[in-house]
């Protein structure tokens, strides 16, 4: 073969083989998810708050971030035909009800679906509106059964991260400074159960955290986590959710904004692709 065929040759070789290394980056770039989000918008006026801010922002990120965001009030919109247009749910302030919602919920994420729910979303007790009557979603998928109690007043709180090497807090530091929110604490230990992965907790140097005016609403010591995913699915549960408001005075202000807060919001967007371009097909 003569020289110049021979380079010519290599050179038609390399490029093919610099373009191929170079392929997946350009699909991975490209490509876009779309996200539903579920709320009730109707229980607690710092749930609501929560909802409509999430409802505004979201949009925003998507935009910036080349994802769909989609939102329904219609819970019965939790079925096969409609997930299957999804990559990502969220439960934005509470959870299913009916066995066929339900049904159709844990069939998704046993088939690869995302999900992201905040603080409300995860509440359950007995007796109450919301009680533990869904072993697989409260004791399995999350991990940590029935609400146990709470901090009050609503306040910020210093978040230490649990596991730097997840893609959900890449690019956060050791600690962050999370939004004013209500935190909870769980019936179940989180960090003894092998399929949950506690991502982040509260630090210590939070405590003394709430106000009260009860004493139980302040917390003194003690290990919380408060954002975790289980291994076993494809999801992540965050406590925030619950914004600050003007109970006392009866006016209902909002004095508080969870997505006013650049790390706060960096966890969230994280989260949300990671859930969105490391997916699994889902399978109706």
């Amino acid at each position: 073969m003569p020289a110049v065929t021979k380079i010519l040759s290599r050179t038609i070789l390399g490029l093919l083989l610099f373009m191929t290394t170079l392929s997946p980056i350009v699909v991975l770039a490209q490509s876009q998810f779309k996200v539903i989000a579920f709320f009730t918008g109707k229980n607690d006026r710092a749930h609501v708050s929560f909802v409509g801010e999430a409802n505004k922002r979201f949009p925003e990120m998507a935009r910036q971030n080349n994802f769909i965001y989609d939102t329904t009030s219609n819970w019965n919109n939790l079925n096969a035909s409609f997930l299957a247009n999804y990559e990502v749910v969220l439960f934005l302030d509470t959870r299913p009800e009916t066995p066929e919602q339900r049904e159709a919920f844990q069939k998704y994420m046993e088939n690869g679906g995302g999900w992201l729910g905040f603080h409300f979303a995860a509440f359950a007790l007995t007796p109450s509106a919301y009680p533990q009557n869904w072993d697989w979603y409260h004791n399995d998928f999350l991990g940590s059964g029935q609400y146990k109690s709470n901090t009050w007043r609503p306040t910020s709180a210093i978040l230490k991260v649990e596991d730097p090497k997840s893609p959900v807090t890449n690019g956060l530091s050791g600690t962050i400074k999370a939004s004013p929110n209500e935190w909870y604490r769980w019936e179940k230990d989180l960090k003894a159960n092998p399929d949950i992965q506690i991502l982040l907790s509260i630090d210590p140097a939070s405590f003394p955290l709430g106000t009260g005016p009860k004493q139980h609403e302040i917390w003194h010591s003690g290990y919380y986590p408060v954002v975790w995913t289980n291994k076993k699915y494809k999801m992540v549960y965050m406590n925030m959710g619950h914004n600050d408001i003007d109970y006392e005075n009866k006016t209902n202000k909002e004095l508080s904004f969870t997505f006013d807060n650049a790390a706060q919001n960096r966890l969230i967007l994280n989260t949300l692709l990671w859930l969105g371009t490391a997916r699994k097909s889902y399978i109706r």
